[in-house]
């Protein structure tokens, strides 16, 4: 897959179109350094209405571009490479979804029961403008894996063509070597998501 995106914020007008084409629902994006994606081989194909969609075989999986971004608690850089041969668990979340709030308590329970298995949890906070609210939502709901702070959905572009912008919470989940294993367009249990991570866990390294 091509890149969709510049690394260079000073590259304006693609970064305009891209964020036109594939996040019309908002009202525009940021241009500065807050968050990046480039590159991938990963492709979403519209599933005509299935919400749990599974790549296999592993041979079959794409990855993911460039997905970077500021530490919504911190504001330092994080980017999922930060957790190179890792399962990776992307949850894409607000403070304002209901059923982000339901799930937060399985996700929490399957990040702690998973994270000495080499599994590894990074949320991506959308659409909260008030970054104070989002801070807020994970120190109450005592949520111990980080996320990028991402109000205008940029890292989005890093997730392949038509991926659905609208659904959320979504949830990816990557395998060691990054590749996309599972996509769900719903909000979780920890039955859903501990099975898929230990079977991911469990395949041999590439």
């Amino acid at each position: 897959m091509k890149s969709v995106l510049p690394g260079k914020s000073r590259r304006l007008a693609p970064v305009l179109f891209a964020c036109v084409a594939l996040i019309a629902a908002l009202t525009g994006c940021s241009t500065g350094t807050d968050a990046v994606a480039t590159g991938g081989t990963f492709e979403f194909v519209s599933p005509g209405g299935k919400t749990d969609i599974f790549y296999n075989p592993p041979s079959a999986r794409g990855t993911i571009g460039t997905l970077s971004g500021p530490d919504l608690m911190t504001g330092k850089p994080l980017s999922a490479s930060d957790f190179a041969g890792k399962v990776l668990v992307i949850n894409l979340w607000g403070q304002w979804c209901g059923p982000c709030r339901a799930e937060v308590p399985a996700l929490e329970k399957v990040y702690e029961a998973s994270k000495d298995k080499g599994v590894a949890f990074l949320g991506i906070n959308v659409r909260d403008p008030q970054q104070d609210k989002a801070q807020d939502f994970v120190t109450s709901n005592k949520v111990g894996y980080p996320s990028i702070y991402d109000p205008a959905m940029r890292t989005l572009l890093a997730l392949g063509g038509n991926f659905p912008t609208s659904v959320i919470p979504t949830t990816l989940i990557l395998d060691k070597q990054h590749r996309v294993a599972a996509v769900y367009l719903r909000a979780l249990t920890a039955s859903d998501l501990q099975s898929v991570v230990d079977d991911l866990a469990a395949e041999a390294n590439a």
